[in-house]
């Protein structure tokens, strides 16, 4: 995949492989109704696992999270509209 300067993505075959290296970390978790509900949408629309969409949602708050602590901004822009907003995790 080729990316523009300033632009990071998440590289799904790096995630892939790493986790074909070692044992797998079960946890068990409760999800409040609204996030069970988000986690079976999530499923109908991607056609991904429970555990797949739990790995990706980790591998991408890990990626947010990681930024933000190094004072970087994520934003979202509306490619229709060009309106870019700035998105805050508390």
């Amino acid at each position: 995949m080729t990316e523009k300067p300033g632009r990071e993505t998440l590289d799904k075959e790096s995630h892939d492989d790493a986790a074909r290296q070692s044992p797998p970390d079960r946890i068990t978790v409760a999800l409040i109704p609204k996030v069970g509900d988000e986690l079976l949408r999530l499923q109908e629309r991607t056609g991904l696992s429970k555990t797949d969409v739990v790995n990706r949602a980790i591998t991408l708050y890990e990626f947010i999270d990681e930024r933000t602590k190094a004072d970087k901004e994520i934003l979202i822009r509306d490619k229709k509209t060009g309106e870019t907003q700035t998105v805050v995790l508390l």
